[in-house]
């Protein structure tokens, strides 16, 4: 799939006018993340747990949130049961259309970044997953999905507006990137950056490791329990059960011969 030519079109901000409703929800999240967004330690997760189910469009039980974040479209936010959510996150889905959904016994550490940033965005994240410190996930209106039981290590960034789908049991190491778009440069009479992207997609397979650094691009599927060894390439599909490593990332084995 190839976008319009414009990139600074399609990745402009949108301008909604607010609605009685929508003014009176943004004052409603000012006093409650005002009295308790701040407050450290036991008695500011405390506190967060009475209030925070006003804020989120749903919140189960037993969610723990650290001190210092900041939540925008709050009532576009679910939040599961026994979640933990770090210090200064941002969770963004303060769009039409957005979503951010985080499924029951999931952690996210300190300093990750979720936006939807286009309308329709949505990120979706299954049970029982973890992300470390850090992580980076911008869905471009697209939609990113992590599977239940994944691991997402320190740094990683995850960039619509493909789709980006993580199926379950997979392990990302840190400062991976998996980047569902690409420029389009076949023109050398017309600058890059005025040719468009594509936005094919991405999936991970179940039970995939990805090491230290990969980097996954555009339109490649990674086949169901396949290895791709730290600092490799991924330009095209890698068959299930594979071991990758290098750039271009090359299959070496088979984990099933």
């Amino acid at each position: 799939m190839v976008t319009n030519p414009s990139v600074s079109a399609q990745f402009a901000p949108e301008i909604h006018w607010p609605t009685r409703s929508n003014r009176w929800s943004r004052v409603q999240q000012e006093l409650i993340t005002g009295l308790a967004g701040w407050l450290p330690k036991k008695p500011g997760i405390l506190l967060r747990r009475l209030l925070y189910p006003w804020l989120f469009a749903r919140m189960g039980k037993a969610v723990s949130v650290e001190w210092g974040s900041d939540y925008r479209g709050p009532q576009q936010i679910e939040i599961g049961n026994n979640v933990f959510l770090g210090r200064t996150i941002c969770l963004d889905a303060d769009v039409r259309g957005g979503q951010i959904q985080i499924n029951d016994d999931t952690y996210i550490l300190d300093n990750v970044r979720m936006f939807c940033h286009l309308e329709y965005g949505k990120i979706i994240v299954r049970e029982n997953v973890g992300i470390d410190r850090g992580v980076d996930i911008k869905a471009h209106g697209g939609r990113v999905e992590i599977g239940s039981g994944s691991y997402i290590g320190p740094y990683v960034c995850l960039a619509g507006p493909g789709h980006i789908k993580v199926g379950e049991n997979c392990m990302i190491a840190a400062h991976s990137g998996i980047y569902a778009n690409n420029h389009i440069f076949v023109d050398p009479m017309t600058p890059i950056k005025d040719q468009g992207t594509t936005n094919e997609g991405i999936v991970i397979e179940d039970d995939c490791w990805l090491g230290t650094g990969v980097k996954v691009l555009d339109g490649v599927t990674i086949g169901r329990g396949s290895v791709i060894g730290a600092g490799a390439v991924v330009t095209k599909d890698i068959p299930p059960y594979s071991v990758a490593v290098g750039i271009p990332a090359m299959v070496i084995s088979q984990r099933n011969k």
